[in-house]
């Protein structure tokens, strides 16, 4: 694999490749977050930053966590794409700290100036689109210079978040949007990643019915999603967007089932990558749902937001960790147990939100279980990502 071996880097390890750092600061933030949430929901903490709290939680969720981890995957997918060396030592640290700054500045730590906020903010995703766009054209990997653009939608997103959230007070239409980007990242990426790993595992096994090659019906349902996602961001509501929605979910359950991931239940680490996916049209067809006025918004979005993101984001972690640590791929009981807590807590979120057990709210269950999957991965993987490898890869 180009690159990956850290002995050629004399720095530290933790910077000797992308997903180093920023696998291991999303994991830390993914339990911060979530508590720092809760103690406000409780009344017991405020956040002075230029957004409500609930527009704060929904944009650390999609523009401090899970862009962390897509600039973690994408600066480790680049090299091998296109040949050439990994990003390594002081332009980590850089974007690792632009990354810090931003989370910092919209907590308001910088002091209440939105417009501040906004440029720390968005240049991270600035600096990571710039980034890429030079690693793909250098490497002249035309065909994934494709990744680029729901890469800096998501930049824009997240611009307009700030825009609206600072001329509205409140950003509705840059939740959903942001949200929507990274589903149809997770579905573009996914579509790459789930069916190859489940191929490879199972040709190793039983080579009969293997998931079905890309082809255009994996398109369909790419523009088919796109579509539905876009309708939702701009006008949640009414029987157009419901319809939408409905087909792209229809859609992505026959892609998922495309795949054979019923037949990976002996490695967790793969079957995992097919529950998260699966999370996708749920949370399409509960916002569908929302749009008829038959389920509570917040269904959809938490699904797709815990199960999708939460769910797809710690499994991809996981295996890339493992793997590019020297590490066996194989998940073992902690992180197996980490991955049924996010999936568990999406389930609780939706479902059980205000019942209370043992005088704790299904919420609070929710946000414990999200911290403790998110803790477990950083304690079981953290020592993996801030060493040298076990082994070259």
């Amino acid at each position: 694999m180009t690159g990956s071996n850290p002995k050629s880097f004399g720095g530290p390890a933790l910077f000797s490749y992308g997903f180093r750092p920023f696998f291991l600061a999303a994991s830390v933030f993914a339990v911060a977050a979530i508590v720092i949430w809760m103690l406000v929901l409780d009344g017991s903490l405020t956040i002075a930053g230029p957004f409500t709290p609930t527009d704060w939680h929904v944009h650390e969720m999609l523009f401090g966590y899970a862009s962390a981890v897509i600039a973690g995957f994408l600066f480790t997918a680049i090299p091998n794409w296109t040949g050439r060396m990994p990003k390594r030592g002081w332009p980590l640290f850089f974007l690792l700290s632009l990354w810090i700054a931003g989370r910092l500045a919209c907590a308001g730590l910088f002091g209440p100036g939105a417009v501040v906020a906004m440029l720390i903010d968005t240049g991270f995703l600035a600096a990571i689109v710039a980034m890429i766009v030079v690693e793909i054209v250098a490497g002249r990997n035309w065909r994934n210079l494709m990744v680029v653009v729901p890469v800096l939608i998501l930049f824009g997103a997240n611009l307009m978040f700030h825009i609206e959230a600072l001329t509205y007070g409140s950003a509705d239409t840059g939740r959903r949007l942001g949200l929507a980007v990274v589903i149809f990242l997770i579905t573009l990426i996914g579509g790459r990643i789930i069916p190859s790993f489940t191929r490879n595992w199972l040709v190793k096994r039983n080579p009969a019915h293997l998931p079905a090659p890309a082809g255009r019906f994996d398109a369909v349902c790419l523009l088919v999603g796109a579509a539905a996602l876009l309708t939702w961001a701009f006008h949640p509501d009414g029987r157009v967007t419901g319809v939408l929605l409905l087909i792209a979910a229809a859609l992505h359950f026959m892609r998922l089932r495309r795949w054979q991931g019923l037949r990976t239940g002996p490695s967790p680490l793969l079957l995992m990558l097919h529950v998260a996916y699966g999370f996708v049209p749920l949370g399409l067809a509960a916002n569908a749902a929302a749009s008829f006025d038959l389920l509570p918004a917040a269904v959809g979005v938490h699904l797709l937001g815990i199960g999708a993101i939460g769910g797809m984001t710690l499994a991809v972690m996981m295996r890339a960790s493992l793997g590019h640590t020297g590490h066996a791929l194989v998940a073992g009981p902690v992180l197996t147990a980490a991955a049924g807590m996010v999936f568990l807590a999406a389930l609780v979120r939706v479902c059980f939100p205000d019942v209370s057990f043992a005088g704790i709210t299904g919420l609070w269950i929710a946000a414990l279980l999200w911290a403790a999957g998110f803790s477990l991965f950083a304690l079981r993987i953290g020592p993996y990502l801030a060493r040298t490898n076990r082994k070259p890869t």
